[in-house]
């Protein structure tokens, strides 16, 4: 894993995924120089994501106020050889937070394409359920909830929420030559068995116009990990 200086602590807890079969043309244009598409048995996969961003720490000290909130985004999933190595990663299409200064700390350090709106999640644990969700603006409010049965198990080895977890590498496109490239360390997640959901998101207002179809779309599979204490390092360009 990444010997890099650790930039930031934080738990990535409650963690919801939605995924969507997209064609291949679609993301090129999104990959950055010298990344390719890491599809998943054979089909290329954007992921709708929201979870809890908590205990943040950045270089070992918390920010005051911006310690827990929410963060949804959307990505995709790609690899790249270094040396005789491929690393699995995930390139970001947007990012959303309901904080300012992590918007110009992620954008400004990590090239990444985060911005700010208004948000809130509900999380309830009823015996043995639980349910959570994300909502916010985007000139009208977006919602993503998953019901679960309250006990979360390992993921199985090989499958599918264990390929769509497992991309321990952030790559950012900073320009038509340039690659930025970030590590994510953390543990296999446990799961939730998922029995419900909601998806009432308008893609192409929050996405573009190359993501506006999904907004009819049926996700190909739902997915609802734990989550765990995660550390990301410092990055590099290339």
């Amino acid at each position: 894993m990444n010997t890099e200086k650790v930039f930031l602590t934080a738990d990535w807890r409650k963690l919801i995924f939605a995924q969507y079969e997209v064609e291949e043309a679609v993301l090129q244009k999104y990959l950055p120089k010298n990344v390719e598409l890491d599809p998943w048995q054979g089909k290329c996969y954007v992921s709708l994501v929201g979870f809890l961003f908590t205990d943040v720490r950045l270089g070992g000290f918390k920010i005051p106020f911006h310690h827990h909130f929410e963060e949804v985004n959307l990505r995709f999933y790609v690899k790249y050889k270094d040396g005789a190595i491929w690393k699995r990663g995930v390139v970001f299409i947007s990012e959303v937070v309901p904080k300012a200064a992590i918007t110009l700390i992620a954008n400004t350090i990590y090239g990444e394409k985060y911005s700010t709106a208004k948000m809130s999640y509900q999380l309830r644990e009823l015996g043995d359920h639980i349910d959570i969700g994300f909502s916010w603006k985007k000139k009208r409010w977006n919602n993503f909830s998953v019901s679960a049965s309250n006990f979360a198990k390992p993921m199985v080895a090989g499958g599918e929420s264990e390929f769509i977890t497992e991309h321990y590498w952030g790559y950012t496109k900073i320009n038509d030559q340039t690659t930025s490239e970030y590590g994510v360390q953390h543990p296999r997640w446990d799961e939730y068995k998922v029995l419900n959901y909601n998806i009432d998101v308008d893609f192409g207002q929050n996405y573009g116009p190359d993501f506006k179809d999904l907004t009819n779309q049926t996700p190909y599979s739902v997915i609802f990990a734990e989550g765990s204490p995660i550390r990301i390092m410092g990055g590099r360009k290339f």
